[in-house]
């Protein structure tokens, strides 16, 4: 997790070791001590504190006029005062100023660290509701990747092999196929687990505002920027970016982003400073970025850079029996959202579904099982809980495939299946999770393998 950084205006320089020593339960902060309000008002245009400790000695009332401005500077920022002879008048002033807690020297800086592991937890929790209200990205489709096909299993061994490092990644595949899914489970299996995950549709971003979206801007930086804003770079420091439909980005941003990416640096619209970042960045895209390339709309450079592994997600189509394992998925899931007694798909169904090519892929499939769900009139979803298109798509394909090559090898296969479904079942008396384990199969998708070969288990005891 990213260290706190804490700013202290304390004129007595004496005391640093005493606040180390105080905030050191917080996580081993990064204290910066400045002598007054004008120099902390300096730091603070540098930005990059997640915090601000202000002590009041002497003649309040003047420093407080000071600490006025620097509020100014950032008007959200957690702030702590410290007052060395309490009063009435200073204790107004800096509430009103915004202040989170207003303590004295004789509650001892212990007092001070209980307060600030507050401030900064509510500050997180904040900068967390502020993502997600900014957020841009589209809902992603399921909870968890599944799939037991090859290809799929190929994906898998890639995301163990490169969650643990901190190189870029690239998920390419078309739309539909879950790359937000690998990008999530890259980010659950890192070292950066605990810290945020912050995803972003990059196509869905207005041109006029996507540089302040990830790089955010300062105060007066442009009209109608009336507050300092944090940019998504910033808010993922400590964790992974997602960039979703990486192609869409503008050229400018491609620049801006490919300099980031060296250095791990960004600059805010308007501001001078640049803020280090620790992140690591996950795209993804359905487009061909080479194609683009050699069309002149995407920077090689970039491309190189985010391409470090390459990630591909196998169209739905081409993933055998995981449509199966998908629709009991979501059946099953569904089913209980919708609170509907909805317990599968009957083999008729299941058939078109194998059938069908699947162009929005496995977005399409959740969606026509969700509206089976809803048009089912018993316990199964049937043929006619299916789109008319998908049945009439799917019998073309079927008829298509009846002929020459094909045909002949779907008729051997489905030869092979019912052989060995029967001696499998035989050999284990009708016990369908003894057999399973032994075909190595999941139990809902021999159940299924049965109902399509009109198979009983009460035959077989």
């Amino acid at each position: 997790m990213k260290r706190a950084r804490i700013l202290i205006i304390e004129p007595r320089a004496d005391l640093q070791a005493e606040y180390v020593r105080a905030l050191q339960p917080l996580g081993g902060p990064e204290l910066t001590l400045v002598p007054d309000d004008a120099a902390a008002a300096e730091k603070l245009r540098g930005d990059g504190y997640d915090l601000v400790i202000a002590t009041l000695r002497g003649q309040a009332n003047s420093q407080l006029e000071t600490l006025q401005a620097v509020r100014e500077i950032d008007p959200g920022r957690p702030l702590i005062v410290l007052a060395e002879t309490p009063t009435l008048e200073t204790a107004t002033a800096s509430l009103r100023l915004g202040a989170g807690d207003y303590l004295t020297f004789t509650d001892g800086l212990e007092g001070v660290a209980a307060s600030a592991a507050r401030l900064l937890e509510g500050r997180r929790v904040n900068a967390e509701h502020e993502l997600l209200r900014r957020q841009v990205e589209r809902p992603y489709s399921f909870d968890d990747i599944i799939g037991t096909s090859p290809a799929m299993r190929k994906v898998y061994s890639t995301i163990e092999q490169v969650a643990v490092s901190d190189v870029d990644v690239l998920v390419t595949g078309d739309t539909g196929t879950g790359k937000e899914l690998v990008a999530r489970s890259l980010h659950r299996r890192s070292r950066r687990a605990e810290g945020p995950f912050v995803p972003v549709d990059c196509g869905a971003i207005p041109d006029n505002l996507v540089e302040s979206e990830f790089f955010g801007h300062e105060r007066g930086s442009f009209t109608g920027a009336d507050n300092r804003q944090i940019g998504l770079l910033e808010f993922a420091d400590g964790g992974t970016i997602f960039l979703d439909e990486l192609g869409e980005l503008p050229a400018v941003l491609q620049a801006k982003l490919l300099r980031t990416l060296q250095e791990r640096k960004v600059r805010r619209v308007g501001g001078r400073e640049e803020i280090d970042v620790d992140v690591r960045v996950v795209a993804a895209t359905a487009r061909d970025l080479e194609a683009m390339i050699r069309q002149g709309q995407f920077r090689q450079d970039l491309y190189y850079r985010i391409n470090v592994v390459r990630i591909e997600l196998p169209p739905l189509r081409e993933r055998g029996d995981d449509i199966g394992l998908l629709a009991e998925y979501f059946a099953n899931r569904h089913s209980r959202e919708m609170q509907k007694a909805v317990i599968g798909i009957t083999p008729e169904a299941y058939q078109v579904l194998s059938q069908y090519h699947w162009p929005g892929n496995v977005r399409e499939l959740q969606n026509i099982v969700r509206r089976g769900i809803a048009l089912a009139r018993g316990s199964m979803i049937g043929l006619d809980d299916l789109p008319d298109e998908i049945v009439a798509a799917a019998g073309q394909r079927n008829k298509a495939a009846a002929e020459g090559y094909f045909g002949l090898r779907d008729q051997h296969v489905a030869r092979f299946e019912r052989q060995y479904l029967t001696e499998l079942l035989a050999r284990h008396q009708g016990d369908v999770k003894a057999a399973a384990i032994e075909a190595k199969l999941p139990r809902g998708t021999l159940y299924r393998l049965m109902k399509n070969h009109q198979l009983d288990t009460s035959e077989f005891r």
